[in-house]
């Protein structure tokens, strides 16, 4: 599987600049970086942290990965130090007495949650992959963790400092306005 060309392509085609090789990866390897999250027991908010620091160090590294066809190994083991990341930072963040997650009352608990819990995320990454490169390449660096300032955003994405917060803007309201997430809101 090292030598699938499929992958070779796309990795080459998204180096190039092709946002719809670069859609193509995020879908076909979205339930990998989903699925490492799950067997570390990293869901929710921070299983999408999680996946949106993957993606943003595969647009920081796509250029500097040595073999393309190696894609899939390459984010489970970012996938993996991301969510041990996670992990010791939910750790420093949990106080000594609070209760156990199963003993909390989230209107979210059981199947049913979960149902609703799996299609928001999927409505969001569809939403995220209707934006615009442009779009996905400054939310991705405004919503790291940690974020990249505002300095280096504009350094990376040549914009000037002035324009991010407007771009951000517009970009959340593509977000907000997206064919996907309107029909989440429906249901």
């Amino acid at each position: 599987m090292r030598d699938d060309p499929v992958v070779v392509d796309l990795v080459l085609r998204a180096r190039a600049g092709d946002s719809s090789a670069w859609d193509a990866i995020v879908e076909r390897y979205a339930p990998l970086v989903w699925g490492v999250c799950g067997r570390y027991g990293v869901t929710g908010s921070d299983a999408d942290d999680v996946a949106g620091g993957v993606w943003l160090r595969l647009v920081e590294r796509l250029d500097t990965l040595h073999e393309p066809a190696a894609l899939p190994g390459w984010l489970v083991r970012v996938t993996q130090r991301e969510c041990l990341q996670s992990l010791r930072a939910r750790r420093r963040q949990l106080p000594v007495d609070a209760p156990e997650p199963a003993a909390r009352g989230s209107g979210e608990d059981g199947v049913d949650g979960e149902i609703l819990v799996a299609e928001r995320r999927h409505a969001l990454r569809a939403a995220f992959a209707e934006l615009p490169a442009r779009c996905r390449e400054l939310l991705s660096m405004l919503f790291a963790e940690p974020p990249a300032s505002y300095a280096e955003i504009s350094a990376a994405l040549g914009v000037p400092v002035g324009a991010i917060g407007p771009s951000r803007g517009r970009c959340l309201d593509r977000l907000r306005r997206s064919r996907a997430l309107a029909a989440l809101q429906l249901a």
